[in-house]
């Protein structure tokens, strides 16, 4: 059985909306932490309207029950409900915000309605718009913070206040190649570019507008930049949520087409001469370059031509 703790829905949406997750939980399709994103239709304005809902368990009262098997801990269902089935792109972004809130949760000491509904009526604002903010707040110095996260640049935030240095945070995670490029890449990299202390980019948010110290930026970054700028116009975070996955694979594209040159000119001069072109005129040969060279540091041949094409590029 579901029971009610808080909604602002009407009366019938949220029965019907009850309804819906019911049947969702009978079928065993509600997995502990870890969110859903469908399509439903409600007694409200906006009719049919996306729907994230994730299940979870308290962990202190999880605990107890174990010890005491005649308590059974309490589970819940939480529901955040949008104008459509985008928020599958925030899905991440979702589930870690129910994991905190399981992590401060504690009924035992809190009154439910204070501690929980305010952080609940807040989903939109600290999930979905942190993007928006930093687009919004960096503007054309966004190509700096690109490169950063393309590069895995240490970043130092100074002077901000603590919601801005959050939203830097959550924009420079969503737009790394965390998840897409191999572990060991990504480790190799952060270590390489942490001992290059002179390379950290510094972001004083003392002004009106960030300063920017020892950033970096290229033409790959920058043209992704003017489609950030560009869909400001319109302010839709689900917009800029897209553009910067799409930005994270063309950045994948690249490096495997690198690679796949690469390969090919171990055994062929043409193909080296072919891998400089591209490096070249791809806008972001700089970055393609370090994440290859960690990569193939390994493999002799391969290395081989990662050196020859890193002398043609200084050059």
């Amino acid at each position: 059985s579901l029971s009610l703790l808080d909604t602002n829905l009407p009366a019938e949406a949220e029965t019907e909306l009850r309804s819906f997750i019911a049947k969702r939980l009978s079928k065993g399709a509600l997995f502990e932490g870890m969110g859903s994103v469908a399509s439903v239709g409600l007694s409200i304005p906006e009719g049919k309207v996306g729907c994230y809902y994730c299940r979870f368990q308290q962990e202190s009262l999880l605990e107890m029950a174990t010890l005491e098997s005649d308590i059974s801990a309490p589970e819940y269902v939480i529901c955040f409900l949008g104008g459509s089935e985008k928020e599958d792109t925030f899905r991440l972004e979702l589930d870690k915000y129910i994991q905190n809130l399981k992590i401060n949760l504690d009924l035992e000491q809190k009154n439910l309605e204070a501690c929980v509904s305010p952080y609940l009526r807040s989903w939109f604002e600290d999930a979905i718009c942190p993007i928006q903010r930093v687009v919004q707040l960096f503007q054309d110095k966004l190509a700096s913070l690109l490169h950063a996260a393309l590069s895995y640049t240490p970043v130092e935030v100074k002077k901000a206040d603590e919601r801005t240095e959050k939203d830097i945070s959550r924009f420079l995670a969503a737009a790394s190649l965390q998840g897409l490029v191999q572990e060991g890449t990504m480790t190799s990299l952060c270590i390489a570019m942490t001992e290059e202390q002179h390379k950290s980019m510094v972001i004083d948010c003392s002004g009106p507008q960030p300063q920017l110290h020892n950033a970096g930026s290229n033409r790959f970054c920058e043209d992704w930049m003017q489609a950030f700028v560009n869909g400001a116009e319109g302010g839709n975070p689900f917009l800029f949520r897209q553009i910067l996955e799409n930005f994270k694979l063309k950045a994948i594209q690249d490096i495997n087409n690198l690679k796949r040159f690469i390969r090919q000119a171990e055994m062929n001069h043409y193909a080296l001469f072919k891998c400089f072109l591209f490096l070249k005129n791809c806008g972001s040969g700089d970055i393609l370059l370090k994440i290859v060279k960690v990569e193939h540091a390994e493999m002799p041949e391969a290395r081989n031509v990662v050196t020859v094409l890193e002398e043609f590029m200084r050059e």
